[in-house]
This record gives structure tokens, sequence and C-alpha cells, in this order.
């Protein structure tokens, strides 16, 4: 790949996380948008093959379109780097960082940010101090409602809002499925919405925000990627100071978190304009129904065009 003059991008997309078939949407659709502004781009899986390929014919640039641990725990970009392959996005330390939630919610509390209060708890802690007992102090602390989800995941798998204190054990339950950490969050009520932050080669710049409006109330893994179950309004339905405040606080979170290339800040806007960051995703969804798609278009900007510049800088980084 890598001895073309032309750049040849590999797509990596699938996984065995969760989020399998998430990621392929996401993979096929960088792979068209790639393609249809010119770039040389082929997409493949995380699988056993992908080493021996790395070494025998390196392409000029990875971009990562997998979802989950696989893309997202920073694994494979340490890979990538010992591989000696440049890729887009952050890098394998920030994304670490940006993928376990209570490390970066402390993180972005550290540097000013808001962001919901919240307690972690693993699951043999819960088991050990006794479930009712924790659960007691946890509402007593916290008060309700409580948001729930696995301390590291996606999609909304695993996440649920706990409005009466009967229903936060089977709410834990369910995050456990998911991952070992449970983090119990303070409800924020207010409008969803997401900042994509991207980086045209003139520093990070904040997309027009999107409002994000699911049907049921709650943004779970049906209202993310099953059409009609929610509504998407681009920009979002804010003041103009209200929304150049969101955009500062995104822009700010993905500074704090280290962050490049891209990524997507989800945030509650309080009903008095207050934005809190909730998480920062260093691999956005890239679907039919993916906000980072909606914002760049919302924004007039192509998504070909856009992934193209991200890859050229990955490129630049790898050459320099």
């Amino acid at each position: 790949m890598g001895t073309s003059t032309e750049p040849h991008v590999l797509v990596l997309a699938g996984g065995l996380s969760y989020e399998r078939d998430v990621s392929l949407r996401s993979g096929r659709r960088v792979l068209d948008a790639l393609r249809a502004v010119g770039v040389s781009a082929e997409m493949r899986d995380a699988d056993v093959s992908l080493l021996p390929t790395l070494h025998e014919d390196p392409p000029d640039a990875v971009v990562i379109a997998l979802h989950g641990a696989t893309g997202e725990d920073g694994s494979l970009r340490g890979v990538l780097d010992l591989c000696g392959v440049p890729y887009v996005g952050c890098s394998a330390s920030a994304s670490r960082l940006a993928w376990d939630k209570p490390s970066a919610k402390s993180m972005l509390r550290e540097k000013g940010i808001r962001t919901p209060d919240w307690v972690a708890l693993p699951h043999d802690r819960f088991s050990e101090l006794g479930a009712v007992a924790v659960l007691d102090r946890i509402a007593d602390r916290l008060g309700l409602p409580l948001m729930v989800k696995p301390a590291q995941g996606g999609s909304g798998l695993g996440a649920s809002v706990v409005r009466e204190a009967t229903a936060l054990p089977a709410a834990m339950v369910g995050c456990f499925a998911y991952h070992s950490t449970a983090l119990v969050e303070k409800y924020v009520a207010g409008m969803d919405v997401a900042v994509s932050i991207v980086d045209l080669g003139e520093g990070p710049i904040a997309l027009p925000p999107v409002e994000i409006v699911p049907r049921n109330g709650v943004y779970d893994y049906a209202a993310r990627y099953t059409a009609g179950l929610t509504t998407w309004h681009t920009p979002a339905r804010l003041s103009p100071s209200v929304a150049s405040s969101v955009a500062s606080t995104a822009l700010a979170a993905h500074e704090a978190l280290g962050l490049r290339d891209l990524s997507r800040v989800d945030l509650i806007v309080d009903a008095e304009g207050v934005a809190h960051v909730l998480e920062v995703n260093v691999s956005p969804g890239m679907t039919e129904t993916s906000l980072l798609p909606l914002a760049v278009q919302a924004g007039g900007l192509d998504l070909g065009k856009v992934l193209a510049q991200v890859v050229g800088s990955a490129i630049a980084r790898g050459r320099g």
C-alpha cells in the first residue's frame, strides 16, 4: 500500500465488542466518504491477519472506526504505534483516559469543567459492602433521579435513568452486564446536546451542536440506531450566547483530555443554559444516524473532505 505515490488508507471496523454492527456501518460510511473525494481506501476487520498485513504492506494511515473497547481503550492505538503506522485521532494514552469515564470526569473536574457528581462502583465492592447499604448511601448522597451506566462502554448499552430508589438494583444489574464497574451519576435534566470537534489544519473547532430528542426520553441503543426513534435538531435550539458557551465547553473538554483530529463531546444543557459534560468519544459513530456526520453537514462541510483532512494530518505526523 505505502509504495504508491497516492496515499492509501486503511479503515478498521468491526471488532468483537458489543458495538460490532455499529462499527461496521461506521466503517462503510467512512470508506464511501473517502472514496467519494478520491482517496484510495479499503476496509478490514481488526483480526489475526491485521498485524501481518501492517508489517508486509503498511498503509499510509489508518482510520479507526472501531467502537467499544477495541477502538477506544487505547490498546489498538498502542499496537499501531509499535508498528509505526500513523492513525487518525488521539494518542493511545489520551484514548485510555477518555475511555474510562470516571478518570475522564476527574480530569474534567480538575480543569474546572462542569460534569455531574458521580460515584464509580466496581461489582466486587458492590457485593462485599452489601448491595442494599451501598445503594441507600448512593441515593442519599446524589439524590434522585440518577443515571447509571458502565464506566467503560458506549452506544448507551447498559445505561438507564433511575427515578425511584426501588429501580436502582435492577439498573445496577443491567449495567454490570456490560462492564464490571458502574458509574452512577446525578441526573441533570435538560437538553441533550452533542458537539463534534474537528481539526481542519488550523486547530480544533466546534461544529454546530446537535440537539437530541429521543421519543422515549432516553437516548439508549435503540434510540441511537433505529430510524424514527429519535429527532435531531441541527443546530440545536439554543440562544446564540448559550450555543457559544456550549461550544467553548466542548472545546475545553477536548483539549483537557489531550484529544486531536476529531472527537464528540456529549453534554446536558440545563434550564439555566449551563453545559455539563457527560462524556467524550474519541471514535465517534459515522452511521446514517450518527451525530458527527449530522454536525458536519450542518456546518456546510463535506464528510469526505473532513476525513481526508484528518487523514492528511495523520500522515504528516507519521512523516514528522
